[in-house]
């Protein structure tokens, strides 16, 4: 089993709820397991257009390569109404896998860790939220990359109904 974390983000539509039910959508699957997920944050769009947007980052064991996990994020996507008309559009939903515990590669279809993983915010605050000590080998500690995005618009959202960060949350539960 390999560790991996997903990031979830989406501007259209309630997009809480589409997060809520995608998380709920890979819990279900057999091939993984959720092991922790952020709050919710709403940020302003980044070289995007579009209102604010509503982002996660969950953490999970997989049975799947990275490859297969992507084809597991697509089908999520295109389940919930994903459409890319062009670059950065507005959507409903968006799934990223930041990183896959031991991979680093750089391909067409996928790289990992995620190429833009330190120059976001809203990446970066919910992925340390539920792994504040995150480091990967050629950037080091993730933290240490909060200065250069300190300027990026971002708030983290209330909770309902759960206990966020925290370690070990059933498969089950979601925001």
């Amino acid at each position: 089993m390999a560790r991996a974390f997903i990031g979830f983000g989406g501007n259209i539509g309630d997009t809480r709820q589409i997060i809520t039910d995608a998380i709920i959508c890979l819990a279900q699957r057999r091939e993984l397991q959720i092991l922790a997920k952020s709050c919710f944050y709403q940020s302003a769009p980044l070289q995007a257009t579009g209102g604010d947007y509503i982002n996660a980052v969950i953490e999970i064991e997989t049975e799947l390569s990275p490859y297969g996990l992507l084809h597991v994020c697509q089908a999520v996507e295109q389940e919930f109404g994903r459409e890319r008309p062009y670059a950065n559009a507005p959507r409903t939903i968006d799934l990223d896998i930041l990183s896959f515990e031991g991979i680093s590669q750089e391909d067409t279809k996928l790289t990992l860790p995620h190429p833009r993983i330190i120059e976001r915010s809203f990446v970066l605050l919910p992925l340390l939220e539920i792994a504040p000590d995150f480091f990967l080998p050629k950037l080091g500690e993730l933290k240490a990359y909060l200065p250069q995005v300190a300027d990026q618009r971002i708030e983290k959202l209330a909770c309902r109904n759960c206990s966020c960060g925290e370690k070990a949350v059933s498969s089950q539960s979601a925001h």
